[in-house]
């Protein structure tokens, strides 16, 4: 008998549909009086659309390829992508101050959009082949070393954004057995740094240390090596919130740090480092609950969001389409999150499962973090919005992640144990 293959078409659908309705949204960010027709090679939907057409034939390349392929390369794929990420600080071109593309003439590419396939890729290779959950310590190291490497090399650029998007591997790590304690550690000394943002490092250690003799005082009756284990965080976290400011202030670009104390509320600066976010929230609450219709946002038309086709897409869509828009792309956005949840619960192969949720992961870090920063709540740090944003190694990279999971669920029923 020869291979079964389904495609999941559910979740083709929803990628159709995103990708179209990004392209609407950049036509009327990018919309003037210069434009000549839907696909004028000289504005940016144009090109857009070139985009979308080579990520068609990226799709038929992907799903013509052995599923087999790649799991069987993903090392080799990973080490590619990290030579590439490499490769930067000698050939790449600096933009908005971060060395994160390389350039062909009036071509850029952005190897960190194709990093993070090839760190899922890994990370699934190495998790299904110990053929085990990951609750011991050396996998565990193993593990986070296969993302820490990307992830530093991103940093140096330096590109924290696009660094961010690695929390997303907790995803498939907690999934396969991870404690949910390194979450917390995680979520812990984020609160410290931006608490030391906020009120010190003398008050945030005094804080610690009040917390630590609660935490002492309601478990007095545990063991001596309990009160080790308390004392040696206390004083890492106090260690810690010493070197925040050290940090902020040497390894963090000024753009970055004006864009915290932004969000911090410790600078406000609507016509400098603000502007961008100030203007979007003006778009997105001036399209009311029904929008004022695709090409007739005032704030849109007028250029007043700068990057308004790329990062602050969005925007486009809170003036243009309103509260319903806003909420139905919102809806279409956690429907393919929940569509691919639901196809890793069904992989026969650990190597799938584990991808899918890498998957999800990265599509959700990208979705919550570029809305919550167009809406104010985080500071910008220029992550695009998947299959919406203006770009083409952006679209590419989605694109390539998604349908190479569609292309391991499509052969799950070939697969043998």
């Amino acid at each position: 008998m020869g291979k079964s293959t389904e495609i999941d078409w559910i979740t083709v659908f929803l990628f159709i549909i995103l990708v179209g309705f990004g392209w609407m949204n950049i036509y009327s960010a990018s919309l003037n009086e210069a434009s000549t027709g839907f696909f004028d090679m000289s504005q940016t939907y144009g090109r857009q659309a070139l985009f979308i057409g080579l990520s068609l034939i990226l799709i038929v390349f992907i799903l013509s390829v052995e599923a087999k392929f790649y799991e069987r390369f993903s090392s080799v794929i990973y080490l590619v992508a990290l030579l590439s990420l490499l490769g930067l600080f000698v050939f790449g071109r600096t933009i908005s101050g971060s060395t994160s593309w390389y350039t062909f003439g009036s071509f850029s590419i952005q190897p960190t959009e194709f990093a993070k396939i090839a760190a899922a890729l890994a990370l699934a290779k190495y998790l299904s082949d110990i053929q085990t959950n990951i609750k011991t310590f050396k996998h565990q190291i193993t593990a986070f070393g296969i993302l820490f490497l990307p992830v530093l090399l991103i940093m140096l650029q330096p590109d924290p954004g696009s660094a961010i998007v690695y929390a997303a591997f907790f995803f498939p790590l907690y999934r396969e057995g991870i404690s949910a304690g390194y979450l917390l550690v995680f979520l812990s000394f984020g609160a410290l740094f931006v608490f030391t943002l906020l009120f010190g490092s003398i008050w945030v250690s005094i804080g610690v240390i009040l917390m630590a003799l609660l935490v002492l005082f309601i478990n007095r009756k545990k063991k001596r090596k309990h009160y080790i284990r308390y004392i040696l965080v206390t004083a890492f976290s106090i260690g810690f919130a010493f070197s925040v400011t050290y940090i902020f202030e040497n390894v963090f670009k000024q753009h970055h740090r004006d864009r915290f104390n932004l969000v911090l509320g410790k600078e406000v600066d609507s016509h400098g480092i603000g502007y961008n976010t100030r203007q979007s929230e003006i778009a997105i609450g001036s399209g009311g609950w029904t929008g004022k219709g695709w090409t007739q946002g005032t704030q849109t038309k007028g250029n007043f969001v700068p990057e308004q086709h790329t990062d602050y897409i969005f925007s486009t869509v809170g003036e243009e389409w309103g509260f319903l828009g806003s909420s139905i792309l919102m809806v279409l956005f956690v429907c393919l999150l929940l569509r691919i949840l639901f196809l890793a619960e069904r992989q026969k192969s650990q190597f799938s499962r584990i991808y899918g949720y890498s998957v999800a992961g990265i599509l959700f870090i990208h979705f919550f973090v570029n809305i919550g920063m167009v809406m104010g709540i985080f500071p910008t740090v220029g992550i695009p919005l998947p299959f919406f944003s203006y770009g083409g190694s952006a679209l590419w990279g989605f694109t390539i992640l998604l349908f190479i999971f569609i292309k391991l669920d499509s052969n799950r029923k070939n697969y043998q144990f």
